[in-house]
């Protein structure tokens, strides 16, 4: 039997995910876990007419929840298991809490990410590690690289510390269930991001035993929603590609036992467009000064698709690990879900004026170019130009669309499904 097959059995038997053990989860990271009081947002609470709370684990140490998991599952190891030291596989936000807890505990760890990690989390990863992990970036995503970390785990006969898909991660996270509950027992609704499904099925278990009238709502990047497609399909299912922009939700497999807990306690998912994750991570900063990471938006996205009016709410803020260089990525995904950016390849007559005539008889007065890109070639009638329009209001492209038909321009629309899009974006 190899250390994964020795782990799950112990878990099924001794670590089960229950009120009793989140309760004694709670006493073993109270100590190193910041109980973040929740905080009702003003701004979304008049937009919505409803009472709009944040739990916002991205003031934890380490900006997000993954300590609360990482610690219990750690700190209630045997000492031949500390001795051993322990591995993991993350995207990032696990990795800081279990580099935490390998620093706290002074367990030797090693830790992999995927290349793709981005360099405020690996720096913060190194730091919060203080010379306890290896840190090593195997695998084009978290997938890929959490079968790196459990061959690596076998072979050398450590501890997994499993970012989702053990009792014990689940249990420590589904403390931000008993800390909500502490502060607010009547509750409508609970937007929960999910990746692997730790947290909702934590969060969930708790809610189930001591208000089951509340409504756990499921939320993942229309990319990446691997625990929405298990759901339809009966059973644990692989996704064959996800989008990596909700980097922290980009999983393309869920943990059977956070499925088997989640499809038992959760009734409603909801699948979010990763521009309108980026538009809310924009809105919470200019607004409420708070930087998220995608996946700490996401909960909030889903605001838009739930009739919460004079209901009470409570949105998970799940982490804000966000490298700063991701910015304009954001916002670009931003003006184009909001329909304000708009991409053509534009075929222009090599001839002269044709520019001039674009810009006095096609661009509306509040229409502004905001790329273009061409080059004449010899001996051609006509030549093609990426152009990048950013509108004022979305209503003022059906009339840019009718203006370039009007006069006589030929042009291809650039969307998603275009190859090119995804050098623009």
């Amino acid at each position: 039997m190899n250390v994964m097959n020795k782990l799950d059995s112990k878990n099924k038997k001794s670590s089960e995910v229950t009120l009793k053990n989140i309760i004694l989860a709670k006493k073993r990271i109270n100590d190193f876990v910041e109980n973040i009081p929740l905080n009702k947002c003003d701004r979304l609470s008049k937009q919505y007419d409803a009472n709009i709370y944040v739990k916002r684990e991205d003031l934890q140490k380490v900006r997000s929840y993954k300590i609360r998991g990482a610690y219990n599952l750690m700190s209630s190891l045997t000492n031949d298991e500390k001795k051993k030291g322990v591995v993991c596989a993350s995207a990032g936000n696990h990795a800081q809490g279990v580099a935490f807890s390998c620093n706290n505990l002074q367990i030797k760890g090693v830790i992999f990410v995927p290349v793709v990690t981005p360099k405020q989390k690996i720096d913060k990863i190194n730091n919060f590690g203080n010379g306890w992990i290896e840190l090593r970036t195997k695998g084009a995503d978290f997938d890929e690289a959490s079968k790196f970390a459990q061959g690596y785990c076998n072979e050398n006969d450590m501890t997994f510390v499993h970012p989702f898909d053990d009792a014990r991660t689940i249990c420590g996270q589904g403390t931000i269930g008993l800390e909500i509950y502490e502060e607010l027992k009547n509750i409508d609704y609970i937007f929960v991001p999910i990746g692997g499904g730790g947290l909702i099925s934590g969060i969930s278990t708790y809610f189930k035993e001591m208000n089951s009238n509340t409504k756990i709502i499921g939320v993942e990047p229309k990319g990446a929603a691997s625990m929405n497609n298990s759901i339809k399909k009966g059973k644990v299912v692989s996704l064959s590609k996800v989008n990596n922009f909700v980097d922290g939700c980009a999983v393309k497999k869920v943990g059977d036992l956070s499925y088997a807990i989640t499809s038992k306690n959760v009734k409603e998912f909801i699948k979010i467009d990763e521009g309108n994750v980026a538009k809310t991570m924009i809105d919470l900063y200019q607004n409420e000064g708070i930087i998220t990471e995608p996946g700490g938006a996401l909960s909030i996205s889903a605001l838009d698709y739930v009739d919460v009016k004079g209901k009470t709410v409570v949105c998970i803020i799940s982490g804000g690990n966000n490298d700063i260089s991701r910015y304009p990525e954001i916002v670009e995904k931003s003006l184009v879900f909001q329909g304000l950016k708009h991409y053509f390849i534009v075929e222009f007559a090599q001839a002269p004026g044709q520019l001039k005539n674009f810009l006095d008889n096609v661009l509306g007065p509040n229409d502004d170019i905001s790329r273009f890109e061409y080059i004449k070639k010899t001996n051609k009638e006509r030549g093609p130009s990426l152009v990048g329009i950013e509108l004022a209001n979305k209503n003022d492209y059906e009339p840019l669309i009718k203006r370039m038909k009007d006069q006589g321009i030929k042009y291809k629309v650039v969307d998603s499904n275009d190859p090119l899009y995804s050098m623009l974006i």
